[in-house]
């Protein structure tokens, strides 16, 4: 894969590409990262990349010009195949798992982040396939928004991960919060790993997780539980669950 992110502080975002696991999705030649500077594609000797809003009004309007000439270059290297292009804004689809899993079935992504006062409507028209929100409120720019995206679809790639079976077990993936994690030692100050992960039978084990999992999700995000495909027996547990505690209803 590769992502291209749009931005006139680049600095930031090698600063964290260049580390941990997307560094070695890099090594590996997995992923591709680019911090693409708009500064490099302006017209004028201060290198603008803002202006004044039509209209009046506070702050600065993120030009359309030198966005559409990266694209457009972007493009070019890529033999003319369109990428998709993320617009980092809080008007966008809250970014969440499934979304992380339909960006990483994509080849390119290009990202733009947005600063100042935002980015003009154009830009937004004429451009962008998808606009994508990291949650609701307010950052100074969308550089911090792009590498949380950048993340979170790495570690889906094949490859990326020394187990690709972690990406599947992790947080969201299931629908499900993750069940409850123990290492070394069993016994710390007299805090105890559950008996049954010392067990080693596999199949208790595993029923363990999923109880655990589920009810940890009933517990803090019920939310989830709506959109999770569960079994009978899941449900009887929820079920039980609730009975033994009227609050969760």
């Amino acid at each position: 894969m590769r992502i291209d992110i749009l931005t006139t502080v680049p600095e930031i975002i090698r600063g964290t590409v260049d580390q941990s696991i997307l560094k070695r999705a890099q090594e590996k030649g997995i992923l591709e990262v680019n911090a693409v500077n708009l500064r490099d594609y302006t017209f004028d000797k201060h290198r603008s990349t803002d202006d004044q809003p039509y209209g009046g009004g506070p702050g600065m309007v993120m030009m359309c010009g030198p966005v559409f000439k990266a694209v457009e270059a972007l493009v070019n290297r890529s033999s003319g195949i369109k990428p998709r292009v993320l617009l980092m804004t809080p008007q966008g689809r809250t970014f969440n798992q499934k979304m992380a899993e339909e960006f990483a079935m994509d080849s390119h992504l290009v990202m733009i982040c947005g600063r100042y006062e935002g980015v003009d409507e154009r830009i937004r028209e004429h451009l962008v396939t998808d606009e994508v929100s990291v949650g609701d409120y307010v950052l100074t720019g969308g550089e911090l928004a792009a590498l949380i995206i950048t993340d979170a679809v790495t570690r889906l790639l094949p490859g990326v991960l020394g187990d690709d079976a972690s990406a599947v077990s992790e947080s969201f993936s299931s629908g499900l919060l993750e069940y409850p994690q123990y290492t070394r030692p069993a016994d710390f100050e007299g805090k105890l790993v559950p008996e049954v992960l010392l067990s080693g039978n596999h199949a208790h084990i595993e029923k363990w997780r999923r109880e655990t999992a589920l009810g940890r999700t009933l517990k803090r995000r019920p939310d989830l539980l709506e959109k999770t495909i569960l079994t009978d027996d899941d449900r009887r547990y929820l079920d039980k669950l609730k009975a033994s505690d009227p609050e969760e209803e």
